[in-house]
């Protein structure tokens, strides 16, 4: 029983300890551009080159964690609906690397001189264009943090903008590739 108890403990709790901490806004946020201009304005292509170059640094801020996300990814895709387990083990080799991974995000947004508000409408059609599920890792950490069963809704929005289709087609190969970082809110 011991055993079971401190496995749980290093290997479920802690992990998702450690994800959620990740998950948390960089101090640098304070410096990020203010949203200005219709936010809900369609993408251009100036935009999803600006997204594009946010995504590149997230993802190598990942480094090797990333191979857990892409896996749940892949799954949904096909059809699966991941297991619990399956969301505990990728929050627990994630950890820390969603806190780098966020902090790459702020340093882009700052670099892009793009307000994050305009970046998660980007990132919206973005990931909607490439048939991405709305999972929440943060809201799934944060319920089991609390003690709660979370609710693992691997639903895809079906409302892609046919023109951000069209914007994103010269990098859909590089996107595609980055496509299970949008299951962690980046």
């Amino acid at each position: 029983m011991i055993a079971l108890v401190a496995a749980g403990y290093f290997f479920v709790y802690r992990p998702i300890i450690n994800f959620v901490d990740g998950w948390r806004v960089p101090a640098r946020s304070a410096q990020l551009p203010r949203p200005s201009g219709n936010l809900n304005a369609p993408i251009s292509r100036s935009e999803v080159e600006q997204f594009v170059r946010v995504r590149r640094l997230e993802r190598k801020a990942l480094g090797g964690s990333f191979g857990s996300a892409q896996s749940i990814l892949n799954d949904i895709q096909n059809g699966q609906t991941p297991s619990f387990w399956q969301f505990a083990g990728a929050m627990r080799d994630l950890g820390t690397s969603v806190g780098a991974a966020r902090q790459a995000q702020v340093a882009g947004l700052i670099g892009q001189n793009l307000s994050r508000e305009r970046y998660n409408v980007i990132a919206a059609g973005v990931n909607r264009s490439l048939g991405v599920p709305e999972v929440d890792f943060g809201k799934i950490a944060s319920d089991i943090k609390s003690g709660r069963v979370p609710d693992i809704d691997t639903s895809v929005s079906t409302g892609a903008d046919p023109q951000t289709v069209k914007l994103i087609e010269p990098f859909k190969t590089e996107l595609t590739a980055t496509a299970a970082l949008g299951l962690l809110g980046l």
